[in-house]
């Protein structure tokens, strides 16, 4: 037998109106939306219609007054029911607010604590040197921009835009990160910033810097309080070159948020919500620290990010040849390129006295008095005296990390000389780091002096390995082989925890996985490992890599006959780093070798100035291009191909100069045009040109191709309309030309500049430019 359904309870009239209210409410809210949900209900009740009529006006005009009352006193208690409901809402806005608020500090405290120290790389504690707080002897660092290569001047009209189209010396010309970030709420270009410089400028420094100030909320004038993000290229490499890998939002939120604080749990979304209202700085340091074959993995996730967010702002650190040799496939092309200045005397005095009062002051509990800054200041004065003495010691000091070693050094041993180069001054700190630091302390330890020596030949198969970390595993069974051939009982584990605690040359900045403190440190004990071998000759093999440069550097230094290694680096066509061993030596250089050297040294110079004339040569041509101003940069084309040829008092071109035009100005043209026309959605250039003849097998180096071949050319690029010739210069004021591609340049100047050439002989010109581009690579 069936069970019949339990009865509802019969509802009043009053309650089937509540009802009928309520379900309004949630089905529309109250207004146009409510009163039409209210009406739906209402045609399907049994509310007796003289009620119900009455009802239909309270939820109509709810809008005004919450329900319109049928009484005077039901509009009293609508009202203070209304203002209840806004108090509610208010309080409980607030309270979401100040739960966020409260999230947002805890985070600014943890990336703030995460750079206070000034945790300069390479570097352990050392029995009277202390660690200092970044702020106390932090010191702005100078940017200035990378002019880039030859008719590209992106930096000059950043430069003008800073300036407001002042005058200005861009050499001359330096600006500080604020003054960046102060405009890059209403100018994105200095939303995608890229920041050059080699080993121990302080890129890394400056970075936390940034960090820390706004966490403390002590940025500069006028920059807005962003929510900055330090992220370790080096950390993340291996995630972001992933096959599908996780994007910037997953990445800040699932490892870098949990690696300030592990149990800060921030609001959904609260990542990607700043980031999409520009309330983000996203720094990322080190794009030299991905592996060569792992960067354009990286340039395209990074690319990607900051096409999803154009209104936060990034900022990327590397050393300049990582950045600048890139591939043209996913290469990273920030709006803004600057290079972090040396340090100037002025900054060195300032660093050094920042420096010196700070460790006094922390060596005596934090105590300020007259006494302590009388003795800063002593200290201070000492090795100002020896840096400026010497020229040597000065070029030193102008890298804020040898600057740094110059400091521990003479802290340490107040009476000693100081280093006059750098390969001294490594050999000093490993010194100091290896034997005189135990000896200071009286430590316990199994460490003899062949320790160095262990490490330098770790340090030399890392470099020939082309590794900066290295797995415990490895690294313990490589000890073990080098204990051996020394002859030394010592255990390799054992060697490896006395290394990595009392000498902090090995750290371990991973779980497992070592580095040395510097990649530095890195570099100099190979050069000493090379020495001690005698196996110069696998130098030979590396003078075109940038990741054995100052490895040779520091041998040359050190090595007592540089001369025959300088010769092979200029036989190798290595003339850059020929001309740099001889800035680092301080040894007799052979007198072939030297004579050599000078005629190449001032062959550069000549070359120098040649490259700064194409570099003006070029500019006007990209004003025009950027401004999508196309006839004027055809014309602009034309004149600068004779001017190239030499050929600007004939007024014309013959064929040879086609066929033997300069190659590094036709790339430089091509370049030009296609980079910018695809900045503005079209495809010009004579490489689009040269591809497009080919397509419609077109003959290289034929001075006449088939009427077929050159008559689909001309339509395909619109040179030429219904069989004739279009008139110059008509097609630039016709969209339906100026979208086609391979349009431009235009072949029309050149039965201008082309003597005696009819439409039809233009193909031969056609022709014999595609062979050129070919035979310049292109």
């Amino acid at each position: 037998m069936t069970q019949e359904p339990e009865s509802k309870p019969k509802l009043t009239w009053e309650e089937k109106i509540t009802d009928i209210l309520l379900k309004a409410i949630m089905t529309g809210g109250i207004g146009v939306g409510g009163a039409n949900a209210f009406w739906e209900l209402f045609i399907k009740s049994d509310i007796p219609k003289a009620i119900a009529s009455a009802v239909i006006g309270a939820g109509i005009s709810y809008g005004a007054k919450m329900l319109m009352p049928i009484h005077k006193r039901n509009e009293e208690r609508a009202e203070q029911l209304g203002k209840a409901v806004n108090q509610g809402m208010d309080r409980f806005g607030e309270a979401v607010a100040a739960k966020v608020t409260a999230v947002e500090d805890r985070y600014f405290e943890a990336q703030a604590a995460d750079c206070e120290l000034c945790k300069t790389e390479g570097f352990g504690k050392i029995e009277g040197i202390a660690t200092l707080m970044l702020e106390d002897v932090f010191v702005r660092l100078r940017l200035n921009f990378n002019m880039g290569m030859a008719g590209f001047r992106n930096e000059q009209r950043i430069a003008k835009r800073l300036l407001n189209d002042q005058d200005f010396n861009p050499e001359d010309f330096t600006v500080d990160i604020w003054q960046l970030l102060a405009k890059a709420k209403s100018d994105p270009i200095y939303r995608q910033i890229a920041i050059l410089a080699w080993g121990g400028y302080g890129k890394t420094t400056l970075l936390r810097h940034v960090a820390y100030r706004l966490s403390r909320n002590k940025q500069g004038q006028n920059v807005p309080r962003f929510v900055p993000v330090l992220l370790l290229l080096r950390k993340y490499r291996d995630l972001l070159t992933q096959e599908n890998p996780e994007d910037l939002p997953t990445i800040i939120e699932k490892y870098h948020i949990p690696s300030l604080n592990n149990s800060l749990q921030m609001p959904t979304n609260w990542v990607h919500d700043l980031l999409n209202k520009g309330k983000m700085l996203i720094m990322l340091d080190g794009f030299d620290e991905v592996p060569k074959l792992q960067r354009p993995l990286v340039a395209k996730w990074l690319n990607t990010q900051m096409r999803n967010y154009p209104k936060s702002v990034f900022i990327l650190t590397s050393r300049p040849k990582a950045y600048t040799e890139q591939g043209f496939a996913d290469s990273l092309d920030l709006k803004s390129v600057f290079n972090l200045q040396p340090f100037t005397p002025e900054q060195i005095r300032e660093f050094v006295g920042k420096w010196y009062w700070s460790q006094e002051f922390y060596s005596f509990g934090k105590t300020d008095s007259p006494a302590i800054r009388r003795e800063a200041e002593l200290s201070a004065k000492d090795l100002l005296q020896q840096i400026s003495k010497r020229d040597e010691l000065q070029k030193l000091a102008s890298n804020p990390l040898l600057l740094t070693m110059i400091a521990r050094f003479h802290r340490r041993y107040p009476s000693a000389e100081l280093p006059k180069r750098k390969a001294d001054l490594y050999e000093e700190i490993c010194k100091l780091q290896l034997k005189d630091r135990v000896e200071a302390r009286q430590l316990q330890t199994v460490l003899t002096d062949e320790a160095q020596i262990i490490l330098q030949m770790l340090a030399l198969e890392m470099m020939l390995q082309k590794e900066e970390r290295i797995d415990r595993e490895t690294l313990l069974e490589r000890f073990e082989v080098y204990l051996s051939e020394q002859e030394d009982a010592i255990n390799a584990t054992e060697f490896l925890i006395q290394i990595e605690q009392i000498s902090e040359l090995l750290v371990q900045r991973e779980v497992d996985e070592f580095e040395f403190s510097h990649l530095s440190f890195q570099e100099f004990l190979a050069a000493m490992e090379i020495i001690r071998t005698n196996q110069e000759s696998i130098l030979y093999e590396h003078f075109t890599e940038d990741w054995w440069k100052q490895v040779i550097l520091l041998y040359v230094s050190k090595f007592k006959k540089p001369s025959n290694l300088i010769k092979k680096a200029l036989d190798a066509g290595a003339i850059d780093l020929a001309l740099a061993c001889t800035q680092e030596t301080r040894k007799q250089i052979d007198a072939n070798v030297k004579k050599d050297l000078q005629a190449l040294e001032e062959q550069r110079l000549l070359q120098a100035v040649e490259t700064e004339v194409k570099n003006s040569l070029y500019q006007q041509l990209e004003e025009y291009l950027k401004n999508q101003q196309w006839y004027e940069a055809d014309q602009e084309t034309w004149k600068l191909m004779l001017k190239v040829t030499n050929r600007e008092e004939e007024g014309n071109l013959e064929l040879d100069n086609i066929r033997n035009f300069p190659c590094e100005d036709l790339l430089t043209l091509d370049r030009l045009w296609v980079e910018y026309s695809k900045k503005h959605g079209f495809e010009f250039g004579f490489s689009v040109q040269k591809q497009i003849y080919v397509e419609c097998d077109g003959k290289l180096e034929v001075s006449n191709p088939s009427s077929k071949t050159w008559n689909e050319f001309c339509d395909r690029t619109a040179w030429a309309s219904e069989g004739k010739m279009v008139a110059y210069p008509d097609s630039f004021f016709k969209n339906n030309f100026m979208c086609v591609k391979g349009h431009l340049p235009s072949p029309s100047m050149w039965g201008v500049f082309i003597g005696g050439v009819s439409w039809v002989g233009m193909g031969g010109i056609t022709s014999f430019l595609a062979s050129r581009l070919v035979k310049c690579n292109l």
